[in-house]
C-alpha cells in the first residue's frame, strides 16, 4: 500500500499528474482541486494516494489533502459510485460544500458533478448521511450535529482560510454562543476569527 508520495512534480494532464520521486515517474490520477493545489512543474510535491487493485490494473489516486482521501473512501463505498465519479465529485464539490449537501440531503447539489445523475445523488446523500460527521468535522466533533445556514458557512469560511475542520468548527460554536443563534454570516465569522486567534 502507497500512502503518500514525496518528490518533484514531473508534469499534469486534465485528470492525473507525474510525481518523480527518486527517479521513478508514478502516475496518478487527481481531482481538478487537487491538481490546483499542486505547485508548478519541476517543484516539490506531495500527496496523499489510495491505491486502486483491480483484476486488470494497478491504480494510484492521489490527493492534496487527507480529508480528501477519506471523502473518497466514503464516496467509492457507495454502490455505483467508481474511483472516475468520486473524482468528478471532488472536483466539483470542496469538502465544506460536500459535507454540507449531504447534511441537507442536498441531491442536486452532488449531482452537478459530471457523471453524477439525480437516482445516484440520492443514494449518495442517503447512505452517506450517517458516515459523514466524523470524516467532515474530525474525531471530536463527530457526535455533534453537522451545522448548517450561517454557520455551516462560517465554518466553510474558516476551513478556506487554512483552519483545521475541529478547530474551525469550536471556533464558530463559541462565536455563536456570544452572539445567538440571529447572528449575521460576517459578524459570525469575525468573532470566530477573534476566538481562533486567542
Amino acid at each position: 500500500m502507497i500512502a503518500h508520495l514525496k518528490g518533484r512534480l514531473d508534469s499534469t494532464g486534465i485528470d492525473h499528474a507525474v510525481i518523480d520521486v527518486a527517479g521513478v515517474g508514478y502516475f496518478v490520477g487527481a481531482s481538478a482541486r487537487t491538481l490546483a493545489a499542486l505547485g508548478p512543474v519541476g517543484e516539490a510535491a506531495m500527496l496523499h494516494t489510495e491505491m486502486l487493485v483491480a483484476e486488470d490494473s494497478i491504480r494510484l489516486v492521489g490527493f492534496a489533502r487527507a480529508e480528501e482521501r477519506d471523502w473518497f473512501r466514503l464516496l467509492t463505498g457507495v454502490q455505483g459510485v467508481g474511483s472516475r465519479v468520486a473524482l468528478a465529485i471532488l472536483s466539483a464539490l470542496d469538502i465544506a460544500e460536500l459535507n454540507r449537501a449531504i447534511a441537507a440531503q442536498d441531491k442536486a447539489m452532488v449531482a452537478r458533478a459530471n457523471g453524477v445523475g439525480p437516482k445516484l445523488a440520492e443514494r449518495i446523500v442517503r447512505e452517506l448521511k450517517d458516515k459523514v460527521g466524523s470524516v467532515a468535522l474530525g474525531p471530536a466533533a463527530a457526535a455533534q450535529a453537522i451545522p448548517v445556514g450561517a454557520t455551516a458557512d462560517a465554518v466553510s469560511a474558516l476551513l478556506n482560510l487554512g483552519f483545521r475542520p475541529a478547530e474551525a468548527s469550536a471556533a464558530v460554536n463559541a462565536a455563536e454562543e456570544e452572539l445567538g443563534t440571529a447572528a449575521t454570516l460576517d459578524t459570525l465569522v469575525r468573532l470566530a476569527l477573534r476566538k481562533a486567534a486567542k
